[in-house]
């Protein structure tokens, strides 16, 4: 399969490249995220883009689907994979762009959902101690949150949205709109995710005291309205069927534990205990279970994420708190929520590896922003940016 094959598709790729360069300088200012930041990351993010594809070519892989479906596309339009091959036949049968460009655009999804995931680290840790600080930089220059991103499939946008979510969370007053659109992205590639995003955000407005009871119940009738909405597409997507009881969701999960022990990832979990599952789900694999390069640098990733846990989780038992302004209710509910929903149908640790950046960043930043203590006094949803990270 040829990358590039033709002039067009070198000029093509090369425009997509710099409107992905500016397009990320550009959401910087709007993240708090300084130039320079935002050129070393999209220049950081990019290069994982094409080392992806490069793996792609050799080895093969949902992607080189999604771009052949783009090539030869049905004209179905729904959400999930259909709907990653609808954008992909826009790219490829409208604009003519090789599997590189094609690459490139999704890669500038990542690259939005990673300068709001590093702007609200940057919050996060503003005027704490330097290790604090040097810990948000190493957790988003993960390989593993910049590589799956920064490809054409579901995991660029489904980062994104949750990059979003998590600034929006911060601020939901003056950012309610792009929660909205969060969890319109959400649900166009995984229809089941934005609905616990929908489940949680009525959590966090019905507990919320400093909403009206009016105001309350018009939150919730919405919530509702729309999670109904959303629960057909998202039971039909996941493969339930739109009649739910206990008989359903028990075949529905056994059947997805099944499917995902397919593959060198796979790990049996039907026996396991659900604190068990969701350890494995997160931490998984270790250093000591790597058989390549990209088992062992997973595992280095993992290493860091449950040192954040161990120290963040410490710091909340000492009931320290952010001093920030963000909806800790809904970060929870929807990191939870997620956690326990994925942990407990997915066998394969690859495909761990992928989905749980759709929550993971809320987790950290939760976990993060306890740590230490602030040096320099910062107002609720401002960012200190005379020091850096």
């Amino acid at each position: 399969m040829e990358v590039i094959s033709s002039v067009y598709h070198i000029i093509s790729a090369l425009f997509v490249f710099f409107v992905g360069f500016f397009i990320s300088i550009k959401i910087g200012k709007r993240f708090n995220v300084r130039r320079i930041e935002s050129v070393f990351l999209y220049v950081w993010h990019t290069f994982f883009s094409f080392f992806y594809l490069w793996y792609l070519l050799k080895s093969g892989g949902d992607a080189i689907k999604y771009f052949h479906a783009g090539s030869d596309w049905s004209g179905d339009l729904s959400v999930g994979t259909e709907a990653v091959e609808s954008i992909s036949a826009l790219l490829v049968s409208g604009f003519g762009l090789s599997i590189l460009g094609v690459f490139l655009v999704f890669n500038i999804f990542g690259q939005i959902g990673l300068v709001a995931f590093w702007g609200s680290l940057k919050q996060a840790v503003s005027g704490k101690a330097w290790w604090i600080r040097r810990l948000a930089a190493v957790i988003v220059f993960l390989p593993s949150v910049s590589f799956w991103s920064s490809a054409l499939g579901k995991d660029a946008l489904s980062f994104m949205a949750a990059g979003l979510a998590l600034w929006a969370s911060q601020d939901f007053s003056r950012r309610s709109p792009l929660m909205v659109f969060s969890v319109v992205v959400m649900f166009v590639v995984r229809p089941h995710m934005a609905g616990i995003m929908v489940i949680a955000l009525t959590m966090a407005s019905l507990m919320d005291s400093n909403v009206s009871l009016l105001r309350k119940l018009s939150l919730a009738v919405l919530a509702f309205a729309v999670a109904a909405a959303l629960l057909p597409f998202a039971l039909r997507y996941a493969g339930i069927g739109e009649v739910v009881d206990v008989e359903s969701v028990t075949s529905y999960i056994e059947k997805r534990q099944s499917y995902n022990m397919d593959g060198g990832g796979g790990v049996d979990i039907a026996s396991m205990s659900l604190p068990v599952k969701m350890f494995t789900y997160l931490f998984r694999p270790f250093i000591f279970e790597a058989r390549n390069a990209f088992s062992l640098a997973a595992g280095a990733d993992n290493i860091i994420l449950l040192f954040l846990f161990v120290v963040g989780g410490f710091s909340m038992l000492r009931g320290k708190k952010s001093g920030l302004n963000e909806n800790r209710t809904f970060m929870w509910a929807y990191s939870l929520g997620s956690w326990l929903v994925l942990a407990m149908t997915t066998a394969n640790l690859g495909i761990a590896l992928r989905q749980k950046w759709m929550f993971v960043p809320m987790l950290v930043f939760l976990l993060i922003s306890v740590i230490g203590r602030s040096r320099v006094p910062v107002e609720p949803g401002q960012v200190s940016l005379e020091r850096g990270l």
